[in-house]
C-alpha cells in the first residue's frame, strides 16, 4: 500500500508537548496510510524511551546534540517515503480532519507546492504569522516600529502578515509558517530540503520563497485550524535570541534584492543588531 503522508516532527526538550501532539496526530490518521518520523535533538534518553514504548509505530532518530531545525528535518526527509511531507512542530495540536483535508487539497490542486493552516495560540488567539507576504524593506520597517500592530488589517502597514486577507478563507500567499507545512515529497527533495545555514527561525520563509522559484504556489488554508503553543522549544535553548536575530541577518544576506539591494539590507541589519542588543540586555537584567 502506498504511503500517502510522511509526518516529520523535530523535538527539542518538549516531551510533554510531543506526547500530546503524537496522540492527536495518530487520532487524525484513521483514513490515511502514513508514517511518523520524530527527530529528537539532544535526546533525553529516559524520556525518549518512555515515548518510544507508548508509540511503537513511530520511527525515531535520536541525536546526542541539538543540530537545529533545518538539519534535523533534512535527516528525516532522507528516510521519508510518503507522497506528501508534513513538517509539524511538536508544540502543536491538530484536529481530527486536518491531515485528511490538507492531503485532499493537495491532491486536487497540482499547481500548489505547499499548504499551511490557520494557527491559534494556546489562549485561542489567531497567530498572524500563519500567512505572510514576501519580505520587503517597508513591510519589515512597519513591523519593527509597531505600525503593523497598530493597524493589523491594513494592506499597507501590515503587509508582513497580509492583514487585509480574511483569516478564515483560502488564499494564495507568498510565505507559510514552519509549524505546519505540507508539500509534495518529490518537490521538497528536488529542492534539497531546508537551507541548513539557518539553525532555527527563517528557514520556513526561505523554503516558501524557494517553492515560488520552482513555479508553484503556496496556499493558506484558513478553513483548517491548529493550535500552536508558540515558543515551547525556543524556551529550552538559552541562545534562542541569538538564533532568532542571527537568522534574520542570514536571510537578509541571502535575499538582499527584497530589501532594495545592499543599502537597504545594510540599514535593516543595523536595526536588527540594535534590537538584538536591547533584547539580550533586557534578558540579562531580568
Amino acid at each position: 500500500m502506498t504511503t500517502e503522508l510522511s509526518i516529520i516532527i523535530v523535538n527539542y526538550r518538549v516531551y510533554p508537548y510531543l506526547d500530546a501532539c503524537l496522540r492527536a496526530v495518530l487520532a487524525a490518521l484513521s483514513e490515511l496510510n502514513a508514517e511518523i518520523i520524530v527527530v529528537d535533538n539532544d535526546t533525553d534518553e529516559t524520556k525518549q524511551i518512555v515515548l518510544a514504548h507508548d508509540f511503537p509505530t513511530i520511527q525515531w532518530i535520536c541525536l546526542t546534540k541539538n543540530l537545529g531545525f533545518a538539519k534535523a528535518n533534512n535527516l528525516a526527509l532522507q528516510k521519508a517515503v510518503g507522497k506528501y511531507i508534513l513538517f509539524l512542530n511538536p508544540d502543536t495540536a491538530i484536529q481530527s480532519s486536518t491531515l485528511k483535508d490538507a492531503v485532499q487539497y493537495l491532491n486536487s490542486n497540482s499547481a500548489v507546492g505547499a499548504v499551511g493552516v490557520q494557527m491559534h495560540n494556546g489562549d485561542g488567539y489567531f497567530l498572524p504569522e500563519s500567512k505572510r507576504d514576501q519580505p520587503s524593506l517597508m513591510g519589515s520597517l512597519f513591523k519593527l516600529i509597531g505600525l503593523a500592530m497598530l493597524f493589523p488589517k491594513s494592506a499597507l502597514f501590515n503587509s508582513y502578515a497580509l492583514g487585509h486577507l480574511d483569516k478564515n478563507q483560502v488564499h494564495v500567499v507568498p510565505v507559510l509558517a514552519g509549524a505546519f507545512i505540507m508539500m509534495p515529497t518529490e518537490l521538497i527533495k528536488k529542492m534539497g530540503g531546508f537551507d541548513e545555514s539557518f539553525f532555527m527561525y527563517g528557514e520556513d520563509i526561505d523554503l516558501s520563497l524557494r517553492v515560488l522559484q520552482q513555479g508553484f504556489e503556496n496556499h493558506y488554508l484558513g478553513n483548517l485550524i491548529i493550535t500552536h503553543y508558540k515558543g515551547a522549544s525556543s524556551k529550552q535553548d538559552p541562545a534562542y535570541l541569538d538564533h532568532f536575530y542571527g537568522s534574520m541577518i542570514i536571510f537578509l544576506n541571502k535575499y538582499r534584492h527584497l530589501y532594495g539591494g545592499a543599502v537597504g539590507a545594510w540599514w535593516l541589519k543595523n536595526c536588527i543588531r540594535i534590537i538584538a542588543w536591547m533584547a539580550n540586555f533586557k534578558k540579562k537584567i531580568q
